[in-house]
């Protein structure tokens, strides 16, 4: 377990959106209340990242948000640190079904992981949090989160076109990552978000605080917060590696 934080926080170990960044990685979270921590996306880099803010001990259970590499790929080296270095076992891996058998690392990833499928409606409790989850307008099975704690909510829009709304999230999210992945010059060519779209659902869904997250790396800073903004209604951030973000 890690140390004793009070209330609900998530801290960003990788914001690019579908291949990592110079100095970020791809995507993943850590999502901590009390001594319960959750690493919730395992894209490249991120076990790097997460481990300059907890032990692999310390890991209480991941979630992945669907099958794109990007958001799942470091969970292989999480396997083999657990497996052969540290030695633990018993992780609970969250994702949707099938997720497994993606993995790289050898015949059955068990007694070290795991697998709990999860899918659209349902809910799970880790330590002190609920985490619901969303299908989302993409690809594969991609599933956004809601996290509730001591009366505060996170929201986490994973990857998603703009066929799904924050709003499938509930009301009253404290706090929204949200999906920015080009500029609105784009929209409609793939099912992601642009950072206008983002502002747009966010308004919708009566969003108190925006992080952009999911930037294609490529794509102008300035310009993402401009049109998320003019779509919010007012300022909106952008989600920054390795930082820390009460909710």
């Amino acid at each position: 377990m890690g140390p004793d934080l009070t209330g609900l926080s998530v801290t960003v170990l990788g914001c690019s959106g579908s291949y990592p960044g110079p100095e970020n990685a791809a995507s993943g979270y850590l999502v901590r209340s009390g001594r319960t921590n959750v690493w919730m996306d395992a894209g490249p880099g991120t076990l790097a990242n997460l481990q300059t803010h907890i032990g692999l001990r310390d890991v209480d259970a991941v979630i992945i948000s669907h099958h794109h590499p990007d958001h799942w790929s470091d969970l292989e080296g999480f396997f083999v640190a657990c497996r052969y270095v540290i030695e633990r076992g018993g992780i609970p891996i969250y994702a949707p079904r099938g997720l497994e058998e993606l993995l790289r690392v050898g015949p059955t990833t068990s007694p070290t992981f795991e697998w709990r499928d999860i899918t659209d409606g349902n809910t799970v409790t880790i330590g002190g949090m609920t985490f619901t989850f969303s299908r989302t307008d993409h690809i594969y099975e991609t599933l956004a989160v809601r996290v509730d704690q001591g009366g505060r909510s996170l929201g986490y829009s994973a990857d998603t076109g703009p066929g799904w709304s924050l709003e499938a999230l509930g009301p009253g999210l404290d706090l929204a990552l949200c999906e920015s992945t080009f500029l609105q010059d784009r929209e409609g060519e793939i099912p992601h978000l642009s950072a206008r779209q983002a502002g747009a659902t966010a308004k919708v869904a009566g969003v108190d605080r925006l992080l952009l997250t999911h930037l294609w790396p490529i794509i102008d800073r300035n310009e993402a917060l401009a049109e998320a903004s003019a779509t919010f209604g007012r300022p909106v951030e952008l989600a920054t590696v390795n930082r820390t973000y009460s909710v």
